[in-house]
């Protein structure tokens, strides 16, 4: 990797504590407890290391980045080395003086989780009542003056409020919603048969989406990422293994990209073993999936492999036990019958729910 390539984003996994239990959950199935997890001066130096590297904006999230009782000193902390500091929360455990303290930190940012358009199955799917806050936090976050984004992971329990939650986005004054079919990993992977969406789902949502960025342009900018499998070619993944952007755990653990930690052998390393930047630039796992010399047929001479990296890593090894795979989603790849089969299967009714931590 030429060594110009410098990270602009980090994610720092402040902890895997949360007040919800989503059933589309993409953290590791077994969280890391409070124990376990950096402490402050620790934290104050990642952002130290992570600005030296060359990290533009840092993402605080979890979990529930709230329950950190430190968090104003670590958003003090990412503002003073001059990073945009976004905050990621379930808006559980935020009062006006809390998000006082933190704006005047330097908060720049936040980005709020709705489960679903409707308190009824908003809660239910939180597994705890939890959309009556979200709306009380909305109002604190414009209140204060900071851009708000407000994030719906998509799944067949929701889908059809697709409308209600552009609705919702509206009311609460969002300046940005992301619309999210959910990625199968961690506990969302344990849930895919309850959690994916029909195609006749998705069939409707697409006008809906398209109709509202149309209505809501210079109002409101709209996301949407689509749903893997019922695609013909994969997403490119976060530009590419290691390119842009890592992911810190609440342990240290340095994360070439949010779910990568599903990938047993991959060699992970930890800001409390090595330097950051060390790690960045020449730790096997970072390089693992770098370039294209690690791409087998049909990648390898695809035309493709340039604009989507042969796909996401972590997908490929869950389908197909081998991280070095096409990404199955890929209609070239030789393991694309695993998604159709995916797709094929009879729905499963109800999923479970995340346990606390």
């Amino acid at each position: 990797m030429d060594v110009t390539d410098a990270p602009l984003g980090m994610l720092a996994e402040l902890t895997h504590r949360c007040p919800l239990h989503c059933p589309y959950c993409s953290n590791p199935l077994e969280l890391l407890g409070r124990d376990r997890e950096l402490g402050t001066e620790a934290w104050e130096s990642v952002f130290a290391q992570a600005r030296a590297l060359g990290v533009l904006q840092v993402n605080l999230s979890g979990g529930e980045p709230l329950a950190r009782r430190d968090l104003p000193e670590l958003v003090g902390a990412a503002a003073g080395h001059g990073c945009y500091v976004s905050l990621t929360t379930s808006g559980l455990g935020l009062t006006a003086a809390r998000l006082a303290e933190l704006v005047e930190r330097g908060l720049a940012h936040v980005q709020l989780s709705v489960q679903a358009a409707e308190a009824d199955t908003a809660d239910r799917i939180a597994g705890t009542r939890a959309h009556a806050h979200k709306l009380t936090a909305a109002e604190l976050i414009t209140g204060a003056g900071l851009p708000l984004t407000v994030n719906a992971v998509l799944h067949r329990d929701n889908h059809d409020q697709i409308d209600g939650i552009i609705a919702l986005a509206e009311r609460m004054g969002a300046d940005r919603l992301e619309l999210a079919n959910t990625q199968y990993y961690g506990w969302a992977w344990r849930n895919r048969g309850a959690l994916m969406p029909t195609r006749e789902q998705l069939a409707r949502a697409e006008p809906v989406v398209r109709a509202a960025v149309d209505r809501l342009r210079g109002r409101m900018e709209i996301g949407y990422v689509l749903a893997d499998y019922h695609e013909e070619f994969p997403k490119p993944c976060m530009s590419g293994w290691g390119a842009r952007q890592f992911t810190v755990a609440p342990d240290g653990v340095v994360l070439p990209c949010p779910a990568a930690s599903v990938i047993t052998g991959l060699e992970l390393e930890s800001v409390r073993d090595r330097p950051l930047a060390e790690i960045w630039y020449e730790s096997a796992s970072f390089n693992a999936y770098r370039g294209e010399e690690w791409m087998q047929e049909p990648c390898r001479s695809c035309e493709r492999r340039t604009a989507d990296f042969g796909g996401c890593r972590c997908q490929a090894f869950l389908l197909t036990g081998d991280a070095a795979a096409t990404d199955p989603v890929c209609r070239r790849s030789p393991d694309r019958g695993l998604v159709d089969l995916a797709l094929e299967a009879p729905p499963r009714t109800g999923y479970a729910m995340r346990g606390p931590r």
